[in-house]
């Protein structure tokens, strides 16, 4: 169940964006690009895993030590050991994760029993200053999410709804390009009907962000199916249309000039390193674990392959739109209107669901960034402020443009580039020097990458100050030419 909702968390929005990237920098480069990068993020994904059973290790071993302390206090006090016992148990069924399997006098001290957040690892194995880049970084990232997220639904309604030709269920994917001021209803132009969706949008999903969402497991899972529903009618109609011989696409080999936003795109698809502890967490058995999120990354290795592939042999380069369910509104492609009309929504209806989650997790990890120990907010900083700031910047960002190959291009080439090397890499960097200071340099994590040795760290790093470098001297002479 975990490597499925991992699967879920990983297969999203970045997945949509994909066949237009794959377009523009050709199919061999994507490929070999596609295939590198999810060798690095499973590479990633197992430095987080270990750093998950170091931080479980200090946890138990500091509750140990304080229960040892506890103890000696009882004992020169007079309290009775069932007291102690009562009190101690409480304690462990309060804290104790809901969803994970504990066993009573495990074993082994590194054994994987309790949720600890990126956050709660960086702040146990980093300094002062790493924390506060953490946490810098994660907001970034989380930014760039609702600014693709805020686009995306807008986009989505105004390229079902805006038609030239009057006939709205097949404005779409026909070869025509148009242009934002081209005229959408009556006097209305297309970048006025997205401006107008995208008030509408903030005003009904915005709200959310002054509150808090819980119990979403119902709306979570209707999103999943609506998610499977949709990537496997895309990929049986590209095949059909190809297998009639109707296909139009002939990708090049190898484009250079796309490697800037594939490399965003690939990066922000295969992310998951932020979640990781609310699913390796409550699977019982971790034995195996490594093995099966291998199995987990080359499953979505091949279905990125099989969507990305079908979409750029069966449509023409030119197109391909940022959102490629948009590529399914058109009437030649579907004749029958429900599927057109729920191909051309569903970034809609999946999108809006998550949007408020993000929002509050980003709101949350600004309190967490400028929280000092024992102090509390105002009503109107915590209320008002905090909610203001996480959903108003997104909001002006989507705005000024709604290009989503660049919104997920830069997102993901730069904070997460962060989110999925650079810290994952640093915290297996140092949960190790810590295990070895605690535990002794004889001491074994049970869950210790694959990739133990320090060659890997090292790799892991350049690759990733490299890609920071590269983004932005691409970002900088392209810029430069126009």
């Amino acid at each position: 169940v975990g490597l499925v909702y991992m699967f879920n968390l990983i297969v999203g929005t970045g997945a949509l964006t994909m066949p237009k990237a794959f377009a523009t920098a050709g199919w061999l480069v994507s490929l070999v690009l596609l295939m590198f990068l999810g060798f690095m993020s499973y590479m990633t994904t197992t430095f987080v895993v270990e750093a998950m059973a170091a931080a479980n290790a200090q946890l138990r071993w500091k509750r140990m030590e304080k229960r040892k302390d506890d103890e000696d206090e009882d004992s020169s006090s007079g309290v009775s050991d069932s007291d102690v016992l009562l009190q101690d148990g409480y304690e462990r069924a309060e804290t104790r994760p809901i969803l994970s399997v504990q066993r009573r006098g495990s074993a082994n001290i590194f054994e994987i029993t309790e949720r600890v957040e990126m956050g709660q690892m960086a702040s146990m194995f980093f300094n002062k200053v790493g924390v506060n880049l953490f946490y810098f970084c994660i907001i970034i990232y989380l930014y760039g999410d609702l600014a693709i997220y805020a686009a995306a639904v807008p986009v989505s309604l105004m390229q079902v709804t805006c038609s030239v030709t009057g006939n709205h269920s097949c404005s779409v994917g026909d070869g025509t390009k148009y242009n934002d001021t081209d005229k959408c209803w009556g006097p209305i132009r297309r970048i006025d009907a997205y401006r107008l969706y995208l008030a509408a949008f903030t005003l009904l999903l915005g709200p959310f962000t002054f509150f808090n969402v819980q119990k979403t497991k119902y709306l979570q899972i209707m999103t999943s199916l609506m998610r499977w529903i949709a990537f496997i009618l895309m990929i049986i109609l590209a095949l059909i249309r190809i297998s009639r011989g109707q296909a139009e696409g002939h990708p090049s080999m190898a484009q250079l000039s796309g490697i800037r936003n594939l490399f965003g795109v690939c990066v922000y698809s295969f992310m998951c390193q932020h979640s990781l502890p609310s699913l390796i967490t409550p699977i019982s058995k971790k034995k195996h674990v490594n093995k099966l999120v291998l199995l987990d990354y080359i499953l979505i290795l091949a279905f990125y392959s099989l969507l990305s592939f079908t979409a750029i042999y069966c449509f023409r380069n030119d197109t391909l739109m940022d959102m490629y369910t948009l590529n399914f509104t058109n009437c030649e492609i579907i004749s029958v209107p429900f599927i057109r009309y729920f191909l051309g929504l569903f970034p809609v209806f999946t999108i809006s669901t998550n949007f408020p989650i993000i929002a509050v997790t980003l709101r949350n990890n600004w309190k967490t960034l400028f929280h000092r120990e024992g102090g509390t907010y105002p009503w109107v900083v915590d209320r008002i402020v905090f909610p203001a700031i996480t959903l108003i910047p997104p909001v002006l960002v989507a705005f000024c443009t709604h290009d989503l190959e660049s919104l997920v291009g830069i997102t993901g080439a730069y904070a997460g580039n962060g989110i999925q090397y650079l810290i994952p890499a640093f915290l297996a960097y140092c949960s190790r020097k810590d295990t070895q200071l605690v535990f002794g340099s004889g001491t074994v994590n049970k869950h210790l990458s694959p990739f133990r040795h320090s060659f890997w760290i090292v790799f892991v790093l350049i690759w990733g100050f490299s890609c920071f470098v590269f983004v932005t001297a691409n970002i900088v002479l392209s810029e430069s030419k126009l």
